[in-house]
């Protein structure tokens, strides 16, 4: 018999994944999702470590805030890792063969990333927005003028679109 590749823990899945996969576009999503993933990772750290450096030495909310931190940065960080996981599950278990199933997972990560990317931009502050012009102008212009708490939905929408899509080509 020969030997069974597998993977050990979330950076092996990336290597397993992208040499298990036949998809093209899947493969793409493992290295930008990588680059992208390790990116907000080293982002969120260093906020994080700021943001204790400077409340240091501070009430019992201000505590409450770092873990809220942390749960955010969870959250944003999960749906860019979860088609890798899911994908490498999939290949080490043998649940299937073809590449429908990973490149679905593949097209509902790259939506994640650009609905986090148009949810950035709807929750821009006020102060902090740009002039827009161009042809994207007008599109920048009406997502700066939506409230900043509906800067929650694409993404959320598009991490509901990976699990629904996980399910559907299972």
């Amino acid at each position: 018999m020969g030997e069974e590749r597998t993977y050990s823990g979330l950076l092996g899945s990336f290597r397993y994944s992208y040499g298990a996969s036949d998809s093209i576009l899947y493969k793409a999503y493992v290295v930008v999702g990588a680059l992208l993933s390790l990116s907000l990772t080293l982002l969120f750290t260093f906020a994080l470590i700021g943001i204790v450096a400077s409340t240091l030495g501070a009430s019992e909310t201000i505590t409450l805030v770092r873990s809220f931190f942390v749960l955010v940065g969870l959250l944003v960080i999960a749906p860019i890792l979860a088609p890798v996981l899911l994908v490498a599950r999939r290949h080490r278990k043998r649940l299937g063969s073809g590449t429908a199933y990973d490149t679905a997972l593949a097209v509902g990560g790259f939506l994640f990333i650009g609905a986090l990317y148009l949810g950035l931009v709807i929750s821009v502050p006020p102060d902090l927005q740009e002039p827009t012009g161009g042809g994207l102008g007008a599109v920048v212009g009406a997502l700066y003028a939506l409230p900043s708490l509906l800067g929650l939905v694409p993404p959320l929408l598009a991490a509901a679109l990976v699990l629904v899509l996980h399910r559907r080509f299972r």
